[in-house]
């Protein structure tokens, strides 16, 4: 018998505009500037893959957190760089 624990990726299902529903899997959480950014990758790819990352940022409102998405272009292309670097890193620790 494995002693070793699997932990399945915290998934989310995210509605698009036309109201198809995509499952999408934790890949990572960063904090910058004070707010919390989620990037996440369709469930079971690979960032490695030619895939879309989508990033949420958390909000919070009457104290219940919820993701959404970034509305100001410079925020999200500057969290999208810093996910960019770390799927770079990842990369190269696997080689």
């Amino acid at each position: 018998m494995n002693d070793m624990e699997y932990d399945a990726p915290e998934t989310f299902v995210l509605t698009d505009e036309e109201g198809v529903e995509h499952e999408f899997e934790l890949w990572d959480i960063i904090e910058e500037d004070g707010n919390v950014y989620y990037g996440l990758i369709p469930h079971e790819a690979s960032i490695e893959e030619d895939t879309e990352l989508v990033i949420l940022k958390v909000g919070k409102e009457n104290g219940e957190e919820y993701l959404a998405t970034i509305d100001n272009d410079e925020e999200y292309d500057r969290i999208g760089k810093i996910f960019l670097d770390l799927a770079s890193e990842d990369g190269e620790e696997e080689e």
